[in-house]
């Protein structure tokens, strides 16, 4: 249960309801998600989240279905469900198959185990991994 009311349409202001026709454009489609018809209940905090979503999953060095792996995994690993769902949805229509989302899957356990590993081991970082060190 949302623990802020899911607005819906008649029920928005005028800068979530722009911010709404926004989505819709960008995303061709009629429908918008709960995500966004919660955070509507804080106009300013949904156009920012908008605004910087939109740049952070544009097409850089990273294609947008990469993206859409990489918020599953970080969904998964901060055992957020709405987000793995969503992104998931997300990235199957961006083309990600099947076999693909099996070894993320496969890729998302892996990472969990040996960091839950490392970490209870305390295992010291090697000097050449270290960012500084490994630059230069």
């Amino acid at each position: 249960m949302a623990t802020l009311p899911i607005l819906q349409d008649h029920e928005l202001g005028s800068e979530a309801a722009t911010l709404f026709d926004e989505i819709r454009t960008a995303r061709d489609t009629d429908y918008v998600n709960h995500f966004w018809r919660v955070l509507a209940n804080q106009p300013a905090k949904a156009r920012s989240t908008w605004e910087q979503l939109k740049v952070v999953m544009a097409p850089g060095a990273l294609d947008p279905l990469t993206k859409e792996m990489i918020y599953i995994a970080v969904s998964a690993a901060n055992n957020c469900d709405y987000c793995v769902h969503s992104h998931t949805a997300s990235a199957k229509l961006r083309g990600m198959t099947p076999e693909m989302y099996a070894e993320l899957i496969e890729v998302i356990t892996m990472a969990s185990q040996t960091n839950a590993m490392a970490n209870s081991m305390q295992v010291p970082v090697d000097d050449c991994f270290l960012v500084e060190r490994a630059d230069g």
